[in-house]
């Protein structure tokens, strides 16, 4: 009767460890980070956000999700959900003609608007370590200035 009991408690003790930890994984995987954009220029075409989650997949251009949004008044949101604890970095830019990419005049300027989290404006495209934001354990929004 007691290698019952002790069977039995053992099995409850794995079986409430195992349903505890896949909780954790399922709340683990449940933030989200949404970006808004207040000053697009006109309404005309999208803005194209990208979010990578690290220095390596920035510089690859190897992003974690893309996401596009039309632009209501010069304003565009849009928001990543499903992301995991880490750190990210989030740019983005005005699609004005509709190309799908970010233009740029023959001496290597931009001729559309573009941005990143935490508004750093440097000469040069945005960079990670300036970009980079830590999503820990809540939801967050980030509004992006346009350069």
């Amino acid at each position: 009767m007691l290698k019952v009991i002790t069977v039995v408690l053992m099995y409850l003790i794995t079986f409430v460890s195992f349903a505890q930890g896949s909780g954790e994984d399922v709340k683990a995987g449940k933030h989200s980070v949404t970006a808004i954009v207040k000053n697009v220029s006109n309404d005309k075409g999208t803005v194209r956000f990208a979010i990578y989650d690290s220095e390596k997949s920035f510089l690859e251009r190897k992003f974690v999700a893309t996401q596009s949004s039309e632009i209501k008044n010069g304003v565009a949101q849009v928001s990543f959900s499903g992301l995991p604890s880490a750190t990210y970095a989030i740019i983005c830019y005005h699609d004005e003609n509709g190309n799908k990419m970010l233009d740029f005049q023959q001496n290597g300027m931009p001729t559309e608007d573009y941005g990143a989290t935490n508004n750093v404006f440097n000469f040069g495209p945005p960079q990670f370590k300036d970009a980079k934001f830590e999503l820990k354990d809540k939801d967050l929004t980030f509004e992006i200035k346009f350069m």
